[in-house]
């Protein structure tokens, strides 16, 4: 037996294989019921990083429920986290949650069905949010090839083992690349691309050391400095860097196919006075940059948030921000030659995201325009033209929120800032506030086919993470009623 137990072991090592310990249930985590079976001949797809299998905010999985009963989709499970505006990652049974918690950026990763805890890991950070937001990561998890990447609020880049939690290797980036804390620190989600982890890192010629006279800061920001780096997967070595003035924006790289070929799209632009970013298109296997479409405006309070969305068949991406906030940019539509050089085909105002990716579909772009909440508003662009097809407030009355309010008149609520997913035919929407809509969104206009509200409560800013059936939502705030806190809650919408 014992030299059967060692044959097994020598085997497990020479494979290169490190079987998981066993989950187990932990203080913060509350089971509710199971999920129901897959339906025969599901689609179901991993939900590896921040914008999807696909990197465009959309799903191949289906069937999904698309009739809620009226206290909407059940809960499987739910965890108490800490301060964090990322989305969950899920690879396989795997599901990795980051957040900040009890002054420690803590990584997590639970059992995609039942929230039993796998492994954990965390570091102390030192972060104080200058305009008073949360003091948690702003980029989601990554997962590929079995490791998990992490980019915290303090530019901390870290490697763990999917499997066993190992560390792997870090990166101190904020002490290496002099990378400023910027409004909310750092907040790009990494992209892993062909054994690389692409970061925009938004490094500076110089180190910060607090916070100088705005005459010297602005001096400061406009140097050059390691705007994106690649980092090897496994290694965490340094495989190439680009060296701009531009600096990190809180928007993901993402990769896209130009010309038959892959390349990757950066929209960047930190703090800086005047403001100064656009869109980088750069090779993955060399780090040339192939070309530096500057769009920003020069107000200096802008945080971009908003990912690049690739449109192959046209050679086009289009990118947006909301800023600045009395005569927004909106968004610009660019086409890139043969040479990877980008140029304008239209710009539109009516098209101004905060911080959601737009979905591309048919033609069409959909996003939530609006800086503000009162200013918000879904809108459908024509992706050829740039006009304006439709806009609509989503908006309705609430009474059951007014009466725990001791209000004695209905509530309007609306989905304000939401986040779309498209999946199964249809866009799932979560709004800002908490709540689930099936949307059916054409050029025709938007019908809604399903409402809930799942809590209620501000700053629902993270798009849900959707993998076998089971839709992951991070809820970033206490709720309006106190019943719960910042948590993320697993729902069932396998479908029949």
């Amino acid at each position: 037996m014992k030299q059967a137990s060692r044959l097994f072991f020598c085997l497990g090592l020479f494979s290169g294989s490190v079987m998981a310990q066993a989950p187990a249930p932990f203080d913060r985590l509350t089971f509710h019921a199971p999920p129901k079976p897959l339906a025969v001949g599901a689609k179901t797809s991993d939900w590896p990083r921040v914008l999807g299998p696909t990197d465009d905010a959309s799903s191949p999985e289906s069937p999904l429920l698309k009739k809620w009963p009226e206290s909407g989709p059940k809960a499987v499970w739910e965890v108490a986290t800490g301060e964090a505006y990322t989305s969950p990652a899920i690879s396989g049974e795997f599901c990795v949650l980051f957040h900040a918690l009890d002054g420690k950026e803590t990584i997590e990763c639970l059992n995609r069905e039942t929230g039993q805890r796998y492994w954990s890991q965390s570091y102390a950070i030192e972060y104080q949010d200058r305009y008073g937001f949360g003091n948690g990561p702003r980029g989601s998890p990554v997962i590929a090839n079995g490791i998990v990447v992490t980019l915290g609020v303090t530019s901390m880049l870290h490697a763990f083992d999917l499997k066993t939690g190992a560390e792997l290797w870090k990166q101190d980036l904020r002490k290496e690349y002099h990378v400023p804390q910027d409004f909310f620190g750092a907040g790009s989600s990494p992209l892993i691309l062909e054994g690389q982890v692409i970061v925009n890192v938004g490094g500076k010629a110089e180190a910060f050391d607090g916070f100088e006279d705005r005459r010297d800061r602005a001096e400061k920001l406009a140097t050059k400095g390691v705007t994106v780096a690649a980092f090897d997967l496994k290694a965490g070595t340094v495989k190439w860097k680009v060296e701009d003035q531009w600096g990190a924006s809180y928007a993901s790289p993402i990769p896209a196919k130009l010309h038959g070929q892959v390349k990757i799209l950066i929209y960047a632009g930190g703090e800086s006075n005047p403001a100064i970013g656009g869109l980088l298109c750069i090779d993955p296997a060399t780090g040339t940059v192939h070309d530096r479409f500057a769009w920003r405006d020069e107000e200096y309070i802008q945080a971009t948030g908003s990912s690049p969305v690739a449109i192959p068949e046209k050679n086009r991406a289009f990118i947006t921000t909301c800023y600045p906030k009395n005569k927004p940019l909106g968004g610009v539509m660019v086409e890139y030659d043969e040479s990877f050089k980008a140029r304008e085909v239209w710009q539109s105002k009516k098209i101004g995201v905060h911080w959601m990716t737009p979905v591309y579909h048919d033609g069409h772009l959909y996003a939530i325009d609006g800086e503000r909440e009162n200013n918000s508003r879904l809108v459908c662009v024509n992706a050829e033209t740039g006009a304006e097809v439709w806009g609509k407030n989503i908006e309705w009355e609430d009474a059951a929120f007014a009466t725990a309010q001791g209000r004695s008149k209905p509530v309007t609520l609306s989905i304000l800032r939401a986040s779309l997913l498209r999946v199964d035919g249809a866009f799932l929407c979560l709004g800002e506030t908490g709540s689930l809509h099936w949307l059916n969104l054409t050029p025709q206009g938007c019908e809604e086919t399903a409402r809930t509200q799942l809590f209620y409560a501000l700053n629902t800013w993270s798009l849900p993470a959707l993998s076998h059936g089971l839709l992951y939502v991070h809820q970033q705030a206490e709720s309006l009623d106190r019943k719960s806190g910042t948590r993320i809650v697993c729902y069932d919408l396998r479908g029949e």
